[in-house]
């Protein structure tokens, strides 16, 4: 697999907003861009088509980007995986990385044990997947090539905290296609 830093780090929580204020007051991280019900075109769970309606908050953390996500429905799903429906428990749930083609590093995780958690498509195309490496790392991996819409939307991330923002703008609501 080669040389993957991580570009992110994922908690799943039950409110984005709650858990990016809480972690800006404790980490100063931030400021938070929200992302309600992102439209997923096709996710396939562990081999099933499923609805996947989710909810993030995106901000900078360091070096590295911080995601909220919750889960806006309810039923089997990556995050359920480790955190079970109704069980009140949150927590880190993945780091994602970039690779060159999601579908052959999926395959090359498959080979080192760590089998497809979900792989999710946008209507504009844009792939993500988890692999599942709970077994061996304690959480899941994202997978997602570095095209350009997605690089800048990291920069714009980055960005907004080199710039920093007053409180009252903490949070901003952004929609994602």
């Amino acid at each position: 697999m080669g040389h993957l830093p991580i570009r992110q780090v994922a908690y799943f929580c039950a409110d984005v907003r709650a858990a990016a204020r809480a972690h800006h007051a404790l980490y100063g991280s931030g400021p938070f861009f929200v992302a309600a019900n992102i439209p997923v075109a096709r996710a396939v769970h562990r081999g099933v088509e499923r609805l996947h309606d989710h909810s993030s908050a995106y901000g900078q953390w360091g070096d590295v980007m911080v995601e909220f996500v919750q889960q806006n429905n309810p039923g089997p799903s990556p995050f359920h995986d480790m955190y079970p429906e109704g069980s009140g428990r949150y927590g880190l749930h993945h780091v994602a990385v970039f690779v060159d083609d999601v579908d052959t590093a999926l395959a090359e995780f498959a080979a080192q044990g760590a089998p497809t958690a979900m792989r999710a498509e946008m209507a504009d195309g844009f792939v993500y997947a988890f692999a599942d490496t709970t077994a061996t790392l304690g959480h899941m991996t994202e997978l997602y090539s570095p095209r350009p819409s997605l690089l800048g939307f990291y920069a714009m991330i980055a960005d907004a905290a080199r710039e920093g923002a007053p409180e009252r703008d903490l949070i901003t609501t952004i929609r994602l296609r």
